[in-house]
């Protein structure tokens, strides 16, 4: 009677095909998200720190800082370095922000390193750009070959995902 079991040296392996690499936009706008949260806690302690030197140089306590004052534009370059400096200094301790830790996101220069502070002041500016043009900058690594965005080009860094540690 004739053996049904496949021999395995006698059917040809599959072709090789290159694989682009995984546009994990999805996984950047969650960790972005999960980061927001950080980032508006030190927001808001800049803002009591501001509001209470404003009520103690004799404005009253019940007026806010103007709008487009000198004032408001240093606590907006305020808040966007207090942010920076969260993201940066968390992604050269270790590569991660508390937001990137659950999705395994992990940010190496191009050569698999550390970056540099220069790179990722970078990084976190060209990411700033990113956002504030909608969001294209992310968007964009869905049409890149390499599935990069503005700022991974900008600052030659790449984020990578980890596989799961068992």
């Amino acid at each position: 009677m004739p053996s049904h079991a496949s021999n395995s040296a006698a059917t040809p392996a599959a072709p090789a095909t290159p694989t682009r690499p995984q546009a994990v936009v999805g996984w950047r706008l969650l960790a972005l998200f999960y980061d927001l949260w950080p980032a508006l806690a030190l927001w808001f302690a800049l803002s009591a720190l501001l509001a209470f030197g404003y009520m103690l140089a004799g404005h009253d306590a019940r007026q806010n800082i103007p709008p487009f004052s000198l004032l408001q534009w240093l606590l907006w370059l305020a808040c966007w370095l207090a942010a920076g400096a969260y993201a940066t200094v968390s992604w050269k301790r270790g590569g991660q922000t508390l937001g990137m830790r659950p999705w395994r996101l992990r940010v190496v220069a191009e050569s698999g390193l550390a970056p540099s502070w220069q790179t990722l002041w970078l990084r976190y500016a060209v990411g700033t750009l990113s956002l504030l043009a909608a969001g294209a900058g992310f968007w964009w690594a869905w049409l890149d070959r390499d599935r990069l965005t503005w700022h991974d080009r900008a600052s030659h860094t790449r984020l990578r995902r980890e596989p799961k540690a068992r």
